[in-house]
């Protein structure tokens, strides 16, 4: 089968190889699907780099967690009727060593939920870390129907599901952008107020936005750098659900301040999600896909051979949307 993989840590143009590698066979509970599409994700092109040191220690790995496909076949266990199905992927190359970046995959037949009919390949690539990531963020502390949600970089990755996420659950969402085309991202995806995340009025900008209440909740993008703002914020019982701190990956945490609101803080990973919160999110993610309702943003489409390419657009991070490789 045509597949990328990696054998050492490095520059993507350096380490990353397309070429031929075994097809696999789909195990016990597991559906080996022909994949068409396969989403490049921050994390994918961290691991390429070298963020878990232990990666390769069994041999190469075939990056990229989620994607989308055709069910070719099903191991023991699965039902048959599940063949010729068309799926979206994710968590593929987690605590195993082959992910999207191929041909083929084989996968837990959890890990391959149903694609709806209306739904392309392309958008199925985009679903896995992007939008459970926001889901989680936005439902795992509860109904957030009449409260106020604060989202750190909404026109980003996960931030523009966020606001579509919470505004059609019923919330009154305020997100931050740096510039007029993030803000009207912001907009068209449902907030009902943007702000300007940058200079020393955003607390106020805020608190404007808000009609002078503390926000309930935030989903936030840059944990560490924001944590002062968010502190000031926040009301007395609120939550900050966090997916990331790249900019201070080691925050310093004012523990009585925080402990005075009696805030909550909510740490984020795909991969970690309890399974119910994983099934929560898809159904949820299927149901809105079925009746149209999340608009979604591909930035780029390129064939698998262009790989490298594709982790340099994402590590440059100038993007707004997915990148997406096409495998034909």
């Amino acid at each position: 089968m045509q597949a990328a993989w990696f054998e050492s840590f490095g520059p993507a143009k350096d380490v990353l190889q397309v070429g031929e590698l075994q097809a696999p066979s789909p195990g016990p509970g597991e559906v080996l699907v022909r994949v068409r599409t396969s989403g490049v994700n921050p994390s994918d092109v961290k691991k390429r780099a070298g963020s878990f040191p232990n990666l390769l220690d069994d041999g190469l790995v075939i990056p990229n967690s989620d994607g989308a496909g055709v069910i070719e076949s099903v191991g023991e266990g699965v039902d048959a009727n599940r063949l010729g199905e068309r799926v979206w992927l994710y968590q593929a190359q987690f605590a195993r060593r082959f992910g999207t970046a191929a041909e083929y995959v084989s996968i837990d037949s959890h890990r391959a939920p149903n694609l709806p009919g209306n739904v392309s390949f392309e958008v199925g690539a985009c679903l896995g870390i992007p939008v459970m990531t926001a889901h989680r963020a936005v439902f795992a502390d509860g109904d957030v129907a009449g409260k106020t949600i604060l989202i750190t970089g909404g026109a980003g990755r996960v931030g523009y599901y966020a606001i579509q996420w919470a505004s059609q659950a019923g919330a009154n969402v305020i997100a931050t952008a740096s510039n007029e085309a993030d803000k009207n991202a912001c907009v068209a995806a449902g907030a009902q107020g943007v702000v300007n995340h940058r200079g020393d009025a955003v607390v106020g900008q805020i608190m404007a936005a808000s009609d002078g209440k503390l926000v309930d909740r935030i989903v936030d993008v840059e944990f560490g750098a924001n944590l002062p703002t968010s502190i000031e914020v926040l009301k007395v019982g609120g939550v900050i659900a966090t997916y990331s701190s790249s900019q201070m990956p080691e925050p310093k945490l004012p523990f009585y301040t925080m402990m005075y609101k009696d805030l909550t803080l909510r740490i984020i990973i795909v991969y970690a999600m309890p399974e119910s919160a994983k099934q929560h999110a898809i159904d949820d993610i299927n149901k809105a896909l079925t009746r149209g309702a999340l608009h979604h943003r591909i930035a780029e489409t390129m064939p698998l051979a262009e790989i490298a390419k594709g982790n340099e657009v994402v590590e440059q991070g100038r993007i707004r949307g997915a990148v997406v490789l096409t495998i034909e």
